[in-house]
């Protein structure tokens, strides 16, 4: 039998697993192959995404499902998905090269406090050009996004809130790179969580103004590149998912059931904003966290930041970074 501490734990394990309620799940699930995303039609608008932003050739040249294509953290699902920005990309007679998803719902993807959940990665064989500016996970009026290109560091995948940047992490190939958009709909407001790999998140940046809002059939699974190039690029994503109440911190859970006394997790110490920062090293104060004596911390993983009471001495050959401080410090 287990004893009532075991108990309390087990508890607390499932509660940090399964925190908030999951409003739509953007599980590959129910894709067996990336031929079912085109069932989907504006007359048959079914399964979990609406697929038409898109170029001229077949979906299997733009969409590929395979088990390595996922975080493997993710445990919830069998498939990530690989998406290709390439020359003949190009949707609807524009010039700019897409290769996105929106997700198909009844549910109000735009009320209250929710957070947007995903995971991706790039490769080393068709990476991203970093002189081209993308958008990446975005809305259509740009009020939260990703981008990658773009000053003040074009080899940082940027946050941005309302085209302003506001916090960035080297995208080094093969790293998954966890987030969460912490939107205030109800406040007019957006956070930033973040992890690497099968880290939990943590909030890198508090929430600060914005022109929150959605008919929620506008947010954008995808890529974007702004200027048209025959560069062939992949992206790898998963855990895909939006969920109301508290933010589920682990990764690759896949959302959760509600849960009462779980603490809300939408507030934080304050609203400074921090631009990324360049690639140059910069060292963690020792009275800014406390961690057990000897304790390392690996690669892309924290070594730092507010509330953080994890390891602050990086493995050998990595420097703790100030990625967003005071929030986040990272091993690079």
């Amino acid at each position: 039998m287990l004893s009532f501490g075991a108990l309390t734990l087990l508890s607390l394990l499932v509660k940090n697993a399964r925190a908030g309620t999951t409003i739509w799940s953007g599980s590959f699930n129910t894709y067996p192959t990336v031929a079912t995303f085109d069932n989907w039609s504006w007359s048959n608008e079914v399964g979990e995404y609406q697929w038409y932003i898109h170029g001229s050739q077949p979906t299997s040249h733009y969409l590929a499902l395979d088990p390595s294509y996922k975080n493997p953290a993710d445990t919830s699902e069998t498939n990530g998905l690989k998406i290709t920005i390439d020359q003949t990309s190009n949707w609807n007679g524009q010039t700019m090269e897409r290769t996105e998803l929106i997700p198909q719902t009844t549910a109000n993807l735009g009320t209250g406090n929710l957070f947007y959940h995903f995971s991706i990665m790039r490769d080393s064989t068709n990476p991203p050009e970093s002189s081209l500016e993308h958008q990446i996970f975005f809305f259509e009026s740009h009020f939260t996004e990703l981008k990658y290109g773009v000053s003040p560091n074009s080899t940082y995948l940027e946050w941005h809130v309302s085209s302003s940047p506001q916090w960035g992490v080297s995208w080094d190939a093969g790293t998954w790179l966890n987030f969460a958009y912490d939107i205030d709909f109800s406040g007019g407001s957006v956070g930033l969580w973040f992890s690497t790999g099968s880290n939990a998140l943590t909030k890198v940046h508090a929430n600060i103004a914005a022109s929150a809002s959605t008919n929620s059939e506008d947010f954008h699974v995808g890529v974007l590149r702004i200027v048209p190039d025959s560069v062939v690029e992949n992206y790898y994503v998963s855990g895909v998912y939006i969920e109301s109440g508290s933010i589920t911190t682990s990764v690759g859970s896949g959302g959760g059931s509600s849960s009462s006394s779980s603490s809300s997790s939408s507030s934080s110490s304050s609203s400074t904003s921090s631009t990324p920062t360049s690639s140059s090293s910069s060292s963690v104060s020792s009275t800014s966290t406390t961690s057990a004596a000897g304790a390392t911390q690996t690669k892309y993983g924290q070594c730092g930041g507010t509330s953080y009471s994890g390891p602050t001495t990086c493995g050998t050959g990595t420097t703790c970074v100030a990625v967003s401080p005071p929030y986040y410090y990272q091993c690079q």
